[in-house]
């Protein structure tokens, strides 16, 4: 059965290039590995760029989008399967039930509350899924520090931020994310 990969990422492209031709470069190792792209649905920035680079290189993917989002004309039609759901929450839910495993790309507030959510809910034991940050021009070396410097003040487990898998090499991270399925360990509260 294919994989589905869930990618949280910004509906901007940034102001460095490097994000974007990153993206496209993820896309083709998404389709080389035969997986299927989750994501919000949008026709823009990052989101735009990693499932049009899919859809051109004969991948498939699976936009969940909210009405508000798709009524504003926002969605992306060129996907393989549109699902279009009633608000934020509900996108959010569908990807993560649909999804194989996580992986937050360069984005925004919105990216940063999807990734860190799905993190949460690894902590929570909702699922055990492989969770990953691609680390594109470190970009996400404060986040990560940051959920260090939790661990270390006593208010999160070092074992919650071991199991993030966090790499700058498209190629490194799909395999880890591979590898990472059964392994991971399981976590307390």
């Amino acid at each position: 059965m294919t994989k589905k990969i869930c990618v949280f990422c910004g509906s901007n492209s940034g102001y460095n290039e490097i994000y974007a031709n990153a993206a496209k470069q993820f896309a083709k190792e998404i389709v080389k590995n035969n997986m299927t792209l989750v994501y919000g649905g949008g026709k823009v920035g990052i989101m735009g760029i990693i499932s049009k680079e899919i859809m051109d290189n004969g991948g498939k993917v699976i936009g969940v989008i909210p009405e508000f989002l798709n009524n504003m004309n926002l969605g992306n039609k060129n996907l393989t399967e549109m699902k279009v759901v009633s608000d934020m929450h509900v996108r959010k839910k569908t990807m993560y039930e649909i999804s194989d495993y996580f992986v937050a790309l360069p984005g925004g507030i919105g990216t940063f509350e999807e990734i860190t959510e799905i993190i949460t809910w690894k902590q929570l034991n909702i699922h055990n899924k492989p969770v990953a940050i691609l680390n594109i021009n470190n970009f996400y070396d404060n986040y990560i520090n940051l959920l260090q410097k939790s661990v270390d003040e006593g208010f999160m487990k070092q074992v919650h931020v071991s199991n993030i898998i966090v790499e700058s090499d498209c190629t490194k991270l799909i395999d880890r994310l591979k590898s990472a399925k059964d392994k991971q360990e399981l976590k307390f509260i």
